[in-house]
């Protein structure tokens, strides 16, 4: 079902594109930029099963995005200008670049194309992710499925091993483990579950350390954000607990760097992860400004929903100058949601 939404998705990028759709949309959809959503950017991704490959691009393919957009006039700026132009409600062509989790990567592999373009950047944050409490869940499922022909769950999980030996089958089962841990498995419960099926043994993908990260607070292009302490899904835990997870992430952050997050970053930020209830608590945690991954342009509107502010994501499977093109022509925000503004 994946591999036909798509095949669709391609195939509307492209008919929009090639047929000049997308490109007369723009004047009335385009509103005035975008914020850019990457993971992870690096030339050498992991070998896995393809269930990650959407999270990371090549520094190359993020060069040449930087530079296709500054050759059709769209500026970079930083998440606290794009706060304050918002405010404005003036149209122009505005872009800021935001990473989610702070993969190494970040660092060794995508800030020196940022340097070269002169390009600020966000990196949001979850200290769980940075100092090992929690692991990249995503990416344990997926290399346990491929280590083992067969994946036993604890005894704290019902349901039978997933078992597969070809690469389709080991798909299909991490796909099904993936939708375990997201809806069944409790949020605060993961990792437990994940150490009892032997997840520590897995090698992960590598993160910023706290000296990294203070060095991108320091760098003149950098800004960091927070991202909840151990990138839980808020909208499945109580308020109290949900509200602890972004005010104290923003916490650590600045006991570890000495600089307080303004800005922060929904985990996962689909629409059953974000609702009225995590816009309301970003607000009370106090953040200047929180992004979800609802894919979207930004309009003037905005100004009046600093807290649920789309993003146009540089997905791995899409790393195609012309996908990118039209989507910031707001013209797939409004194929996808019927929607101009998009906020939740």
């Amino acid at each position: 079902m994946t591999d036909n939404r798509e095949r669709l998705r391609r195939f509307v990028l492209n008919a929009s594109r090639w047929s000049g759709v997308a490109r007369m949309a723009g004047s009335h959809l385009s509103g005035l930029g975008a914020i850019l959503m990457l993971h992870s950017v690096t030339a050498v991704p992991r070998a896995g099963l393809g269930l990650n490959d959407h999270l990371s691009v090549t520094p190359d393919f993020l060069d040449r995005a930087i530079a296709d957009m500054k050759r059709a006039g769209f500026s970079f700026i930083s998440l606290d200008e794009m706060v304050e132009h918002l405010a404005t409600g003036r149209r122009c062509k505005l872009a800021t670049i935001t990473l989610d989790d702070a993969y190494l990567d970040n660092f060794t592999e995508a800030l020196p194309v940022f340097e070269s373009h002169d390009t600020p950047f966000a990196i949001f944050v979850a200290p769980g992710l940075i100092d090992g409490t929690v692991q990249a869940w995503w990416e344990v499922v997926e290399q346990l499925v491929m280590m083992r022909d067969e994946v036993a769950l604890p005894p704290t999980v019902e349901g039978a091993p997933f078992v597969s030996s070809s690469p389709a089958e080991k798909l299909v089962a991490a796909r099904h483990l993936c939708e375990l841990m997201t809806a069944r498995v409790p949020e605060t419960m993961r990792q437990a579950v994940l150490d009892e099926m032997g997840g520590r043994q897995v090698d992960t993908s590598a993160f910023m350390s706290w000296d990294d990260i203070a060095a991108v607070s320091r760098h003149a292009l950098g800004t960091i954000g927070a991202h909840t302490i151990h990138h839980h899904n808020l909208a499945r835990l109580d308020e109290e607990l949900a509200l602890i997870e972004m005010r104290g992430s923003a916490d650590v952050i600045a006991d570890m760097i000495g600089i307080r997050p303004r800005h922060f970053a929904y985990p996962y930020g689909h629409a059953q992860a974000v609702g009225d209830r995590e816009i309301r608590l970003a607000g009370e945690a106090g953040f200047v400004s929180a992004v979800t991954t609802r894919h979207g342009t930004l309009h003037p509107e905005h100004r009046e929903h600093l807290h649920a502010l789309p993003r146009i994501s540089l997905n791995g499977r899409y790393q195609d100058i012309g996908h990118l093109r039209t989507m910031l022509t707001g013209f797939t925000t409004f194929a996808n949601s019927r929607r101009r503004v998009v906020t939740l």
